[in-house]
């Protein structure tokens, strides 16, 4: 359940038992989560950016002191609205308080009605700022995500706007996606969009390791747990804490493993191998896998607890063939991307190359894309040999049926070099035809001539 799920929280924190007791039930009554706590440590733990609630906190108490307690809370987040609450009139203190960024400063002889319409203004306070946070990131974001996530197509800006949403949820999910269709720079919007994107992205691939070498890998181990084994490690899943673990190739992970991975998501808790300590560990878990981990769970190739622990929500992700369109601008980005690298300028990229890689089915997806594009780029020759399937588009009949014209008037012109009569010809239209036509496909003749 993600924090904003869960409004109109509040913690109480007071060394006094008979005053956390009478708080607890005034805010329960007016219908708030409230929680309390003696010792102001266990409290401040509550805390983060994302936490939708209101801190009320004693000013003198013997283990921690209350404008402490305040300093540490507004490190957390600023604009956490925290009231302090005092049994005596200590106006220092309360300008002190104030002046640090405290929302309000309570007497606890003030009337109940009071109290709760206080607490009711800085809830409502907390909600609007998060809102707008996360409005303002939401734009924000889209901006970036279109420099991430490439494409026009209805299918890429679903795809967008989903990883935009899960990122602010904070739950385990799964990444269905075949090769190459960017399963990792999915991953990595939703940990870079999240709260958790000042801590640690951690990937691993599951289908790189071998098992022997997977579990320590993942899990990391004591000193002298195995041969060789002669210091400390630690493992991907530890190095993840307070951020995001993405486990590529999930399906591929042995069975055994499973069984552990299961307690990881379970109770957030390791064991290093070769140790009896259990490791806390605060982490998102984000799995892809190229099959469908339900069809696997079922036939028994992977365990059928892990795969609904991870299966929180999911993210499919589109193949190349099925967002066609988006292949020119995909080219035009890696050829772009090559040149920076390089520092070298690139070809104009012919409208007719562009239309041959429209045609090509890309069975290794955007991964394939790239590599072609990297080939131009230097120069080597690429395949744009159209596949033999005939090139139906996604959208109506009038679509589909210029798409297909498009492909034959392509084929022709680069069999003919570009020259117009030997098209027509061939084609069995006039020439004039044949260059309205050229003209509504954008094809220039030029970009054909050998």
């Amino acid at each position: 359940m993600s924090d904003l799920d869960n409004l109109n929280q509040v913690i109480i924190i007071d060394d006094e038992a008979i005053v956390r007791d009478a708080m607890l039930q005034t805010l329960e009554l007016e219908g708030y989560q409230a929680s309390a706590y003696e010792d102001p440590k266990d409290g401040i733990a509550q805390c983060s950016v994302t936490w939708p609630g209101v801190i009320i906190c004693d000013v003198r108490m013997d283990i921690m002191d209350g404008i402490d307690v305040l300093q540490a809370i507004l490190d957390i987040d600023q604009d956490i609205p925290v009231i302090m609450f005092s049994g005596h009139a200590d106006i220092a203190i309360a300008i002190q308080a104030i002046r640090m960024g405290a929302y309000d400063f309570l007497e606890k002889t003030n009337d109940s009605e009071h109290q709760i319409n206080t607490i009711q203004r800085a809830s409502k306070k907390r909600q609007l700022v998060l809102e707008n946070r996360r409005l303002r990131q939401a734009v924000d974001g889209q901006h970036v995500i279109e420099s991430r996530m490439i494409g026009q197509t209805p299918q890429l800006q679903r795809l967008r706007e989903m990883v935009l949403q899960l990122a602010q949820v904070d739950v385990d999910l799964i990444i269905n996606g075949a090769t190459g269709t960017g399963k990792e720079v999915v991953a990595r919007c939703l940990h870079d969009f999240s709260s958790r994107a000042n801590k640690p992205f951690v990937a691993i691939n599951c289908g790189a390791l071998s098992e022997s070498i997977i579990e320590s890998e993942l899990f990391g181990h004591e000193s002298g747990a195995f041969t060789g084994a002669l210091k400390k490690r630690i493992g991907k899943i530890e190095y993840a804490n307070g951020g995001t673990l993405f486990l590529d190739e999930i399906e591929s992970m042995p069975a055994s493993l499973q069984v552990q991975m299961l307690r990881v998501l379970q109770e957030r808790v390791l064991q290093r191998l070769g140790g009896n300590t259990d490791v806390n560990v605060d982490i998102r878990v984000l799995a892809a896998s190229k099959v469908n981990l339900r069809e696997a769970a079922e036939k028994g190739e992977f365990r059928e607890d892990l795969y609904y622990r991870i299966n929180v929500a999911s993210v499919d992700i589109p193949t190349l063939a099925q967002r066609k369109d988006d292949i020119p601008l995909l080219f035009k980005h890696f050829v772009e991307q090559s040149s920076q690298r390089s520092g070298r300028k690139a070809e104009p990229i012919p409208n007719s190359l562009l239309h041959r890689l429209s045609g090509k089915s890309w069975p290794g997806n955007i991964r394939e894309l790239r590599n072609v594009a990297e080939r131009w780029f230097l120069g080597l020759p690429v395949s744009t040999e159209q596949d033999s399937a005939p090139v139906v588009g996604s959208g109506n009949l009038e679509e589909s049926m210029d798409k297909h014209e498009l492909a034959v008037i392509d084929a022709a012109l680069t069999e003919h070099n570009g020259h117009a009569e030997q098209t027509a010809e061939a084609l069995g239209v006039p020439r004039k035809k044949l260059y309205l036509r050229m003209k509504k496909h954008g094809l220039d003749r030029n970009d054909y001539l050998s």
